[in-house]
């Protein structure tokens, strides 16, 4: 820090205290990001995810929102688990799609990793234009399950119009993601 007096008029005087700020490091991060215009153009694997959300978009329990979401992921032992969207009145209560199926298949399939999962959006009150990515809370569980099983995730996502777009990666949606070894006492 540096002080100095400033005279200023009839006597009067201020001292202005100057704060060196010490270098700062800026860092990009660059995302990859594909975008599919059509559906044809959309890997048969991911696609085929797709189709079975978009079959299931109807099961979700939104009373509330209205807003409508399914997702379906296939695992390394090559099963396939679906999840809607569920409401409660007790909004905190409600789980996400994406949470549903995972969830679900690590509890039933605890050895197999998740391999890629695809997401659908649909509103009974408005068309849907974008495609939606998950929430904080579902990045942050993807997160940890690519962690755990130590491959990536692929992540498709996809609205009623507009492109779909996909992730080979949840660093790709999550680039600074809370990591389990920030939990542990360091020395």
């Amino acid at each position: 820090m540096i002080c100095c007096n400033l005279k200023l008029f009839d006597g009067f005087s201020c001292i202005i205290k100057l704060f060196i700020i010490r270098k700062m490091k800026i860092r990009s991060i660059q995302l990859s990001i594909e975008e599919y215009d059509s559906m044809e153009d959309i890997p048969q694997a991911d696609r085929q995810l797709i189709e079975l959300a978009e079959q299931d978009i109807k099961k979700a329990y939104v009373p509330y929102s209205h807003y409508r979401v399914a997702a379906a992921l296939r695992l390394s032992n090559g099963e396939i688990v679906r999840g809607t969207n569920q409401e409660n009145a007790a909004y905190p209560s409600g789980l996400c799609a994406e949470r549903v199926a995972m969830f679900y298949a690590k509890s039933k399939y605890p050895d197999a990793s998740i391999e890629r999962i695809a997401i659908v959006a649909k509103s009974d009150e408005f068309v849907i234009h974008e495609a939606v990515s998950p929430c904080g809370a579902c990045r942050q569980v993807m997160a940890e399950y690519e962690i755990q099983q130590g491959k990536d995730i692929r992540v498709i996502m996809k609205a009623e119009k507009g492109p779909v777009l996909a992730v080979n990666a949840i660093n790709e949606l999550l680039p600074l993601m809370f990591h389990a070894e920030e939990l542990k006492k360091k020395d």
